[in-house]
């Protein structure tokens, strides 16, 4: 039987640049992460395609998801609904691949009380300013809106403190290494290594 895969969940207040550093990690050779495409009930962005950025839906089909209890996580943000199908996580986990979430702060949250082990990363900006120059910049958002998603991310940002990890989007190439870097690390930990030994050293025993 396959050792079960790592969870690693990316995570940061809206504007951060998460699909952008995702999707930099993604786009090299050596990559060998599985991203699970989070469900939205937003409208989709240009560019954007369904069933690889995101499975855009309505919010009638998002709710019967959540009460069919096929959601690992979700939240309801600025007025739509964003989450993890739960069948493609625990398909992929299974079967030893490492899973990477790319996911809202509230989100992560629920992620951590249901999957503990996992490797939780906090992506923050090097100052509230730039968070709402890269949000203005991105063109997608009425005044309003940027001003609902500022006052959002200050709550997310304090809520680092639950996290592993805390990597500083300055410049994509350096926060993809640093996160890189953890990952690596991470596979060394001894809470990853001492269930095998536990269950090596009973079999001996016997």
């Amino acid at each position: 039987m396959s050792k079960r895969g790592m969870l690693i969940v990316l995570s940061g207040p809206s504007g951060v640049g998460k699909g952008t550093v995702r999707k930099a990690i993604f786009a090299q050779d050596n990559n060998k992460f599985h991203y699970s495409i989070s469900m939205t009930t937003r409208k989709m962005r240009p560019g954007e395609v369904n069933g690889k950025d995101y499975y855009f839906v309505s919010k009638k089909e998002f709710q019967a998801e959540i009460s069919a209890g096929q959601m690992l996580e979700y939240a309801q943000y600025v007025d739509n609904y964003y989450g993890t199908p739960l069948k493609y996580v625990n398909e992929m986990l299974d079967a030893g691949k490492d899973v990477f979430l790319e996911i809202e702060v509230n989100g992560a949250m629920q992620v951590r009380k249901k999957c503990p082990d996992g490797l939780f990363i906090f992506l923050t900006p090097p100052d509230l300013m730039e968070l709402r120059h890269r949000i203005i910049e991105r063109g997608t958002d009425d005044l309003a809106t940027i001003d609902k998603r500022m006052h959002k991310a200050v709550g997310e940002i304090e809520m680092m403190q639950n996290y592993d990890y805390a990597v500083v989007n300055d410049e994509v190439p350096a926060a993809v290494e640093k996160i890189k870097t953890i990952i690596r690390a991470e596979r060394w930990r001894v809470k990853r290594f001492l269930p095998d030994y536990k269950k090596q050293l009973g079999d001996v025993l016997k």
